[in-house]
């Protein structure tokens, strides 16, 4: 294990609180605006709002698993394993976008990419 010092541990350091954010974050969405996320949810799937619900504690939570230096490798291999469980939610709505949102295709394509860069994202605390 190295350890990292100057403005790339501030830097690291930064990008862990960012995560933990935008993991919260978008898990309280999930309680508060469930309906964007029912829509995305594949119909071979099922009980949609307690999965939605599910994910949604699970993102809160493993955001704040981050936080503490002693919980933080658990929460973030729970994010990478979340980020890759939710994946066919995402690929859906790129399938079946018309029919959902009717937003740019490059939006909705263009997330499945991004989760690549939240699971490696998520992957550099993993070391810590």
């Amino acid at each position: 294990m190295h350890i990292l010092t100057g403005p790339m541990a501030r830097l690291k350091s930064l990008g862990l609180y960012v995560l933990a954010i935008v993991f919260v974050g978008a898990g309280l969405l999930h309680f508060l605006m469930p309906e964007p996320y029912l829509r995305i949810m594949p119909p071979y799937l099922p009980a949609h709002l307690l999965l939605v619900y599910a994910s949604g504690a699970a993102e809160i939570g493993l955001g704040f698993l981050l936080l503490p230096k002693r919980t933080r490798r658990w929460g973030a291999w729970g994010l990478v394993a979340l980020l890759i469980a939710v994946f066919p939610a995402n690929l859906y709505m790129a399938q079946h976008n018309e029919a959902l949102f009717q937003l740019p295709a490059w939006a909705v394509w263009g997330r499945l990419p991004l989760q690549g860069v939240l699971i490696w994202w998520a992957w550099q605390y993993t070391r810590l």
